[in-house]
C-alpha cells in the first residue's frame, strides 16, 4: 500500500511519533509551508522531510506549500493524532492580550535585521508575549529588575507591555538593537534601560549584582550557553533568591548536544527547577524544529566565569569552528601599527575592553578580524596609547562605506586621526590605523571631549566634570562644571555609566553636549 512507508516511519519513532502525527494532521487540514510543518508541531526539518518523502506521490505541492491530495487524505486518517492535544495555558492567554500582540508584531516587523554571525533567529511575536505572560504570572514583577542578556526578540518590550511596573535592563552587543529598544521604550514610557556589552569580555560594572531575574536566549553551543548563563549569575543581586531563565533547543536527533549544554550549566551550579518543552517558537532554526525549551535555573553559588573564547557561535567568523586570520595578516597588522621610531613593533592583541588596553605601551596592534560591528569603536575608546592599528573584516560597517568611515571618525576625531586601508593585507580584511590628534590643535570644547574619550572607563558624571575643569585650565570650578552638566542632561542615568558601556547612538548624542558645555 502507498501508506506503508508512513506506517513504518511512525513505527520507527515509537512513543515519540506524536509530533509526526501532528504533521500528518496539518497536511490533511490545509496547505502548509515546510517552515510551518516544522514550527507548529516543533519537529526537526529533516524528520519532516523524511515524512514528506514517505508520503511521496500522495502529496500535492504548490511552490513551497504542501498538503495531502484530497483523493488520498482518507487513507491517512488513522495516522493523525486522533484526539485533543493538551492546551497550553499561556498560549490560551494570548487571545486576551490582542493589543499587546499587535504591538509586538509591529515591533518585530521593524526590528533591525538579524545578524547570522550573532546566531540571531527571530522568535515569533506569540513567543515574546508568552514569555512576558509567563514571567508576570510566575513572579512578582512590580518593583523588580529584569535583566535581558541579549534581546533581539524584544522580550523587554513585551514584558513592559504586560506589566509596566517592572524595571528592565537590556544588555546587548548589537548597537542597532539597543537604539531600537530605546526609541520604542521612550515612545511608550517603559522603564527600560539599555547598556552595551559583549559578554565574552565581561559585564559592565553598573549591571553586576543588580537583577532579580535574568532572561536570555543565548547561542546554542555549549560555549555560548555556559558564557551567557555565567554572566547571568554574575548579574543577580541575590543568587539565592534570583532565577536565571534560559532558552535552549536541540534536535531530538542529536541528544548528545543537549547533554553537553546541560553539563555546562550544571558545572555553574545551576539547578533545573523546570524545563518547559518547546516553549519558544522561531521563524527559522528548522534543524531544531524551530523551537526551544525554557530552562528555569536556580543558582546554588556565584562561581567565577572562565575566560571565554571569542568563538561561541554556530555561524560566521566567531563560530566555534572559525580559525581566525592567517599569520601574514597579523604580520601586516604589526607592520602598519604607527609607533615612535625608538619603539619595537607591538605584538598582536586579542579583543577586549573591560579595562583600559595597553597602559604603558607606545602603540597597539589589535586583531579584530572577528568583529561583528561594535568592537572597533570600543577598542578605540579603550586604547591607552595614542597610536594603534586594528585588523577588521573588509565588510565591517565602519569601514565598508564613506558614511561608515565618517561616522566612526566623528566619534573619536578629537583623539585619533583615522586611515582606512581597505583590502589590506588581503581581500577579506582592512587595517584601520589610528594616530594621535595633538591637544594643541583643539578648541576648549574639543579638549573636553578628548578628556572624556581618554577616560572612557570612568563614571561618566565624574569624568565629564573633571574634563570641563581641565579643558578650561581651572577657570571652571567643579561646582560650575556640575551645573553645566545638569543644564545639558539633567539627572540622566547615563552619568552613572562608563562611556565605553553606552550604546553607540547615545555616545553620538552625548559628545556634542560635552563639547557645548565647555563653551
Amino acid at each position: 500500500m502507498a501508506t506503508e512507508p508512513v506506517r513504518a516511519l511512525l513505527a520507527e519513532r515509537g512513543a515519540h511519533a506524536r509530533g509526526l502525527r501532528r504533521v500528518v494532521d496539518l497536511l490533511a487540514d490545509d496547505w502548509h509551508t515546510l517552515a510551518e510543518l516544522v514550527r507548529l508541531p516543533a519537529v526537526p526539518r529533516r524528520t519532516v522531510q523524511e515524512l514528506l518523502t514517505a508520503i511521496g506521490d500522495d502529496l500535492d505541492t504548490s511552490g513551497d506549500r504542501y498538503r495531502l491530495a484530497p483523493a488520498h487524505a482518507a487513507d491517512y486518517a488513522g495516522f493523525g493524532v486522533g484526539g485533543d492535544d493538551l492546551v497550553d495555558p499561556f498560549g490560551a492567554l494570548l487571545s486576551r492580550h490582542t493589543a499587546q500582540l499587535r504591538a509586538i508584531l509591529a515591533d518585530i516587523a521593524d526590528v533591525p535585521p538579524p545578524l547570522a554571525a550573532l546566531d540571531h533567529v527571530q522568535a515569533t511575536a506569540e513567543t515574546a508575549l508568552k514569555r512576558a505572560l509567563w514571567l508576570d504570572n510566575t513572579y512578582d514583577l512590580a518593583g523588580r529588575t529584569l535583566l535581558c542578556l541579549g534581546d533581539h526578540d524584544l522580550t523587554s518590550l513585551a514584558v513592559c507591555s504586560v506589566n509596566p511596573d517592572v524595571s528592565v535592563v537590556v544588555v546587548d552587543v548589537d548597537d542597532r538593537l539597543l537604539e531600537y529598544v530605546d526609541e520604542r521604550a521612550a515612545e511608550r514610557g517603559f522603564a527600560i534601560r539599555t547598556v552595551h556589552a559583549d559578554f565574552r569580555f565581561g559585564l559592565p560594572p553598573a549591571v553586576l549584582e543588580t537583577a532579580d531575574l535574568v532572561f536570555s536566549d543565548p547561542p546554542y553551543t555549549p560555549e555560548g550557553m555556559a558564557l551567557f548563563a555565567g554572566r547571568a549569575v554574575e548579574a543577580l543581586a541575590d543568587p539565592g533568591r534570583g532565577r536565571v531563565l534560559l532558552a535552549h533547543g536541540f534536535s531530538d536527533r542529536t541528544p548528545a548536544l543537549g547533554l553537553k549544554v546541560q553539563q555546562e550549566l550544571q558545572r555553574l551550579g545551576l539547578v533545573f527547577e523546570a524545563i518547559l518543552p518547546a516553549f519558544h517558537r522561531f521563524d527559522g532554526a528548522q534543524a531544531i524544529g524551530s523551537a526551544a525549551d525554557l530552562y528555569v535555573c536556580r543558582p546554588t553559588s556565584r562561581r567565577p566565569v572562565a575566560p571565554a573564547r571569542t568563538s561561541i557561535y554556530t555561524h560566521g567568523p566567531q563560530s566555534v569552528e572559525a580559525s581566525g586570520p592567517g599569520s601574514k595578516a597579523l604580520e601586516a597588522l604589526v607592520d602598519l601599527a604607527p609607533r615612535p621610531e625608538s619603539s619595537p613593533p607591538p605584538r598582536p592583541r586579542q579583543p577586549g575592553w573591560a579595562e583600559p588596553v595597553g597602559k604603558g605601551a607606545a602603540s597597539l596592534a589589535v586583531d579584530l578580524s572577528g568583529d561583528p560591528g561594535p568592537w572597533l569603536l570600543r577598542t578605540l575608546l579603550a586604547c591607552s596609547p595614542g597610536r594603534m592599528a586594528a585588523l577588521v573584516p573588509n565588510n565591517h560597517p565602519d569601514v565598508a562605506s564613506e558614511k561608515g568611515q565618517k561616522g566612526l571618525a566623528s566619534l573619536v576625531g578629537t583623539r585619533f586621526a583615522l586611515r582606512f586601508l581597505r583590502s589590506t593585507p588581503d581581500g577579506k580584511h582592512c587595517v584601520v590605523v589610528a594616530d594621535q590628534v595633538l591637544a594643541g590643535t583643539l578648541d576648549t570644547g574639543g579638549l573636553a571631549v578628548r578628556e572624556v574619550l581618554v577616560r572612557a572607563h570612568g563614571k561618566l558624571g565624574n569624568v565629564w566634570r573633571e574634563a570641563l575643569v581641565t579643558a578650561s585650565r581651572g577657570a571652571v570650578t567643579k561646582r560650575e562644571a556640575r551645573q553645566r552638566i545638569d543644564e545639558a542632561v539633567g539627572d540622566s542615568d547615563d552619568l552613572e555609566l562608563r562611556l565605553v558601556d553606552l550604546p553607540r547612538h547615545r555616545i553620538a548624542a552625548l559628545l556634542p553636549l560635552i563639547g557645548g558645555s565647555a563653551g
